[in-house]
């Protein structure tokens, strides 16, 4: 029989004056003070077509795992209902480029509020994590604010370079039916020079959600946990 995780799940929508926006989040705290390591984390989702449920619906093995673990998590909503759809054609790293920019301004809203509303949390601790489309918005982060972020877990962003820096600390997770666009991936000389991470997996790139078997995702879970520990 599995341990039930006992956490506190609050959902909320944030209000984002500047620049007239709502977003939802979920944050996920452990009941088990004891157990709380006070670090937070920030997920972002994979494209959803707008549906508006992906934050609160769509990742729940890894965010309810990281949780279990005594993180801090929280879950953002990048698309509404009212957004344009995601780019399908042109150059992708150009015509996509105002989502990942919104993506990243959410993350930033979402980080001063959490900031305000919980100042005893390790910000200097702080991990992002994004899959596919909020990868490359994760990516993007910390391109912009690199000394906001501890480390960057990216499941298989495909279109925004990784940063060749050494802080934050980049890890990536890697699909097995989709490869990255050029220059996405660090050279090895790169990844020797910044100490990046990039693992590459036997899972599909869409699989990385919630469709992911049980097998998969305890790799998964065991892998982000190993280097946020790290």
């Amino acid at each position: 029989t599995k341990e039930k995780v006992e956490f506190k799940l609050d959902t909320l929508t944030l209000f984002d004056q500047n620049r007239n926006r709502e977003i939802p989040i979920a944050i996920y705290q452990t009941n088990d003070l004891k157990n709380s390591n006070k670090i937070p984390i920030i997920f972002s989702h994979g494209y959803g077509e707008n549906n508006g449920k992906d934050y609160l619906r769509d990742y729940t093995y890894l965010t309810e795992f990281l949780v279990s673990k005594g993180y801090f998590v929280v879950s953002v909503q990048h698309e509404l209902k009212t957004d344009e759809l995601l780019a399908m054609t042109g150059k992708l790293q150009e015509t996509r480029r105002p989502n990942w920019e919104r993506g990243a301004q959410n993350i930033f809203y979402v980080l001063e509020q959490i900031k305000n509303k919980y100042p005893d949390l390790k910000f200097n601790e702080l991990s992002l994590i994004g899959h596919s489309n909020g990868g490359d918005m994760t990516v993007l982060f910390a391109h912009k604010y690199p000394n906001f972020v501890n480390k960057i877990i990216s499941m298989d962003n495909r279109r925004m370079e990784l940063p060749r820096t050494s802080t934050p600390k980049i890890y990536t997770l890697r699909s097995k039916d989709y490869t990255a666009d050029d220059w996405v991936l660090p050279t090895e000389e790169e990844l020797k020079k910044y100490d990046i991470t990039v693992e590459f997996t036997n899972i599909n790139h869409s699989d990385m959600d919630n469709d992911a078997n049980e097998q998969e995702r305890i790799y998964m879970n065991t892998k982000i946990l190993e280097y946020l520990k790290k």
